[in-house]
């Protein structure tokens, strides 16, 4: 059974904003980041496209330690 809060590659949380019901109406972290096609392509068929991956298996923690962060 897929679940859309872990990573279908390492089955880590994954961040994902949308498949928690109480930030679900915010953009996922994944929204602004730029994923290479070949991470996702190296994923099994059965596993795309079924739930985010966590920032270290997309291989964009870089991308994400250089966006600043919003102030609460």
């Amino acid at each position: 059974m897929n679940k859309l809060d872990l990573c279908p590659a390492c089955g880590a949380v994954n961040d994902c904003a949308l498949a928690a019901p109480e930030t679900a109406d915010r953009a996922c972290w994944c929204y602004g980041v730029s994923i290479d096609p070949a991470v996702l392509q190296a994923l099994p068929a059965e596993l795309r496209d079924k739930s985010c991956l966590c920032p270290r298996c997309a291989r964009v923690d870089d991308q994400l330690r250089a966006k600043p962060r919003p102030i609460a």
